[in-house]
């Protein structure tokens, strides 16, 4: 079967490719048309090869490159629509990024820094950005708020004391801690249903964020 290389490309062009058919049938009908000369000048050498032979194996030869140009074709329409997808799926995931990173890298700092002290009330401003962009899209917002949410602070977990993490300080005075990384899979898979769950495959594990900082561009 003839095989074609084409350089800088991951998969073969079909005009590339039918080209290079062109090409090889031109060449192999002169060879065979010389050879079929040969042959009769040369009746001994070739006595054991009629005409119609001839003919045969020029078309088998001519089936066997139309059948290696379809294959290439095929495999070329196939390599643009899967390249087509990777470029989608490939913008979509940088468009999730800068979307969640900003509302992200404030829970982090909220949690992460000397920014607030254990038990410390979020500003308003913090507090406006965590409830409108995570806790509203926590899968149990509702029970979570309860009876009403007066504020949101930062302390320390109730069952792992090194790690602090969110909480919805409600309106009767209860506490009930909540975890910003939950509120981010739902938002994503509220907003971007398409590809929500490859990104969140590729980028979440066990709960967490895979990868915790990126430029914002």
């Amino acid at each position: 079967m003839a095989q074609y290389k084409l350089s800088n490309h991951p998969f073969p062009d079909p005009k590339m490719a039918a080209s290079a058919f062109l090409s090889r049938l031109l060449r192999l009908r002169l060879h065979h048309h010389h050879r079929f000369a040969t042959g009769l000048l040369v009746p001994l050498r070739r006595s054991w090869c009629s005409n119609a032979e001839y003919i045969r194996m020029e078309e088998d030869d001519i089936s066997v490159l139309i059948d290696t140009v379809s294959s290439l074709c095929e495999a070329a329409k196939y390599s643009s629509w899967e390249e087509q997808n990777y470029r989608k799926w490939k913008d979509e995931e940088a468009e999730i990024w800068r979307d969640i990173e900003p509302i992200a890298h404030l829970a982090k700092e909220i949690l992460h820094s000397n920014r607030y002290k254990d038990g410390e009330q979020l500003t308003d401003e913090d507090e406006k950005a965590v409830a409108g962009r995570l806790l509203v899209y926590h899968p149990n917002c509702d029970d979570k708020v309860g009876c009403g949410l007066d504020s949101i602070a930062v302390d320390r977990h109730s069952h792992f004391k090194t790690s602090r993490c969110l909480f919805v300080v409600r309106s009767d005075g209860g506490w009930i801690d909540f975890s910003y990384r939950k509120c981010l899979r739902a938002y994503i898979q509220f907003k971007y249903p398409t590809h929500a769950e490859r990104f969140i495959k590729e980028h979440f594990k066990h709960g967490l964020m895979m990868v915790t900082t990126r430029a914002i561009t």
